[in-house]
């Protein structure tokens, strides 16, 4: 009979009930992942968006509330007023008391030379009618200039406006602390790679950039500007291999530009540890899953494993029937064909004995040779009907008569049978009984039958010097009894023990058994609703177990 392939049954559905419990799993959380990622990248580039405008309408507030200061100022004063050196000291000194914005402020007439100047420097003699900005405001009225050096040589800034009066003209100039649109973009530099700056129209930059380049410097853009554009725009853009999101606008008041940069990886990081945890959950759960599913199948597996076996017994002890059904017939079949011969050779023999009884035949010389074969043949008869009166008896089958039957007692009185035998070859029988045993509805004699079996044939396996040990218990769990018989005989090879219990095999020497015993004791075991098995050791003994039910 075909047997299953236990391991690979195991593994097809370990792989088969992992596999389509983890499917829709990962597939949900690849799903969710995805739409997640994708929600968060929404979300951050609306946040630069918004920075970005933020930003920037701070940046044209601050030169707005500049320009409009000089502009107020520069309407303020009349000419004679705007030259009076001590006049602007006072006015400037004010101005500093509100704000620290500006670093000077300066009344510079049409000839280029300062009319009147407040501040730190000393600019005393130096004309500024050739410098670009002086040209600007002269033409447009109101400038406010790049990131520059000028006289001074260090970087600054300017909010020049052109004062008419009358036919006299003059120009009122404030001088802006760089350092101001510094603060205000080192704001949003945030994480480990971000940056902001400011630049103008020809990407020269007007604010120092955290990485790469420094003011008044050319900036290499990322990306490509075209013109003046209203509104934000933001770009994911690879720089470097590695990817960067990217806000710039155009400031409404000044040709300036004003770039933000944010690193993804400083943004998203919560995102990434809240993946990484969802993976780790992720996987602690496909370990639980694997594991469960490992248990279960090997349970059940286990489960058929033991089905499978004990089918395999069923079907043996089938076969062992079915076996002994077959012989029982042909047993019977023989023993009457040999019983009829038998018959007629007793009454043959007993004619030529009653022969031997006459004077006449006493006196013949071979009168001894003749009788002491008629002996041997009625003793040979005799063997033979005790052989086919045992093929009968295992043929018949008799039903048995059942009774309740004290094991413990019947097994101890079944020994003292054989006690004798055992005493002349040196054996010492043991028995270790078990206590408060239940009865057993069975048949007495059949099943003393079966012991007195066991144990003589344990005797012939030891011969002298040995030891057999009868044990009794009770299995509470399948509610039967038991009754141990272990010899430390000869044991019993393996290929030998399978045949064990088929009729007329026997170990012994040709006329010491008939190899019915323990076919015999196997019907009648299996008669009382029992089971008989045996397990041997070639060279240390052998152990039979007979259960029977108990009641």
């Amino acid at each position: 009979m075909k047997t299953l392939d236990f391991k690979r049954l195991r593994l097809s559905i370990i792989v088969f009930t992992v596999g389509f419990s983890l499917l829709p799993l990962l597939v949900l959380g690849i799903g969710i992942k995805q739409r997640f990622s994708s929600a968060y990248q929404d979300a951050l580039r609306g946040n630069l968006r918004t920075l970005v405008e933020s930003k920037r309408n701070a940046i044209d507030l601050f030169l707005n509330e500049r320009l409009s200061q000089v502009t107020t100022l520069a309407s303020a004063l009349s000419f004679e007023e705007s030259s009076d050196q001590p006049a602007l000291e006072r006015i400037f000194a004010l101005m500093q008391s509100s704000t620290r914005y500006y670093i000077d402020i300066g009344v510079i007439g049409m000839d280029g030379y300062h009319m009147a100047y407040a501040g730190p420097y000393n600019l005393e003699g130096l004309n500024y009618k050739n410098e670009e900005w002086f040209a600007k405001v002269t033409s447009k009225g109101v400038y406010i200039s790049d990131v520059f050096l000028g006289f001074r040589k260090v970087p600054h800034i300017i909010i020049a406006v052109l004062r008419r009066e009358g036919n006299r003209s003059w120009i009122v100039r404030a001088t802006i602390d760089s350092d101001i649109f510094e603060s205000f973009v080192k704001r949003v530099q945030m994480g480990r790679k971000g940056d902001a700056f400011l630049l103008n129209d020809k990407q020269v930059l007007q604010t120092n950039p955290r990485f790469g380049g420094h003011a008044m410097e050319d900036m290499e853009l990322p990306f490509r500007v075209e013109g003046r554009f209203q509104g934000v725009r933001v770009q994911e853009l690879t720089v470097s291999h590695r990817s960067y999101l990217y806000g710039w606008t155009w400031l409404e008041n000044k040709d300036w530009m004003l770039v933000i940069r944010e690193d993804p990886e400083d943004e998203l990081r919560p995102l990434f540890e809240a993946e990484y945890l969802v993976w780790l959950l992720l996987a602690g759960g496909v370990a639980v899953i694997i594991a469960g599913t490992v248990i279960v199948t090997n349970s059940m597996v286990r489960r058929l494993e033991k089905a499978e076996r004990e089918k395999a017994e069923l079907d043996a002890n089938l076969t062992q029937s079915g076996k002994m059904a077959a012989l029982g017939k042909m047993a019977a079949g023989v023993a009457h064909e040999i019983n009829n011969p038998l018959a007629i050779i007793r009454e043959q023999a007993g004619w030529i004995k009653d022969l031997l009884e006459e004077d006449e035949v006493k006196a013949v010389p071979q009168f001894k040779e003749i009788y002491d074969s008629v002996h041997r043949i009625e003793h040979h008869v005799e063997r033979a009907k005790t052989v086919t009166h045992r093929m009968l008896g295992f043929a018949r089958r008799m039903e048995p008569s059942l009774h309740e039957v004290d094991f413990n007692k019947l097994l101890g009185e079944t020994v003292q049978f054989l006690k004798t035998e055992a005493l002349l070859r040196n054996i010492d029988v043991r028995l270790t009984l078990g206590e408060n045993l239940p009865p057993t509805k069975s048949d007495p004699t059949q099943l003393q039958q079966v012991f007195l079996n066991l144990i003589d044939n344990a005797i012939d396996a030891i011969g002298k010097n040995g030891q057999i040990t009868l044990t009794t218990r009770y299995h509470a769990d399948k509610n039967e009894l038991a009754a141990v018989f272990t010899d430390t005989g000869c044991g019993i090879s393996p290929e030998t023990l399978d045949k064990i219990f088929d009729p007329f095999f026997t170990t012994k020497k040709p006329g010491e058994g008939t190899g019915l015993g323990l076919a015999i004791a196997f019907g009648i075991i299996e008669k009382l609703g029992g089971r008989i098995t045996v397990t041997s050791t070639l060279g240390k003994g052998t152990t039979f177990t007979v259960y029977v039910p108990a009641v």
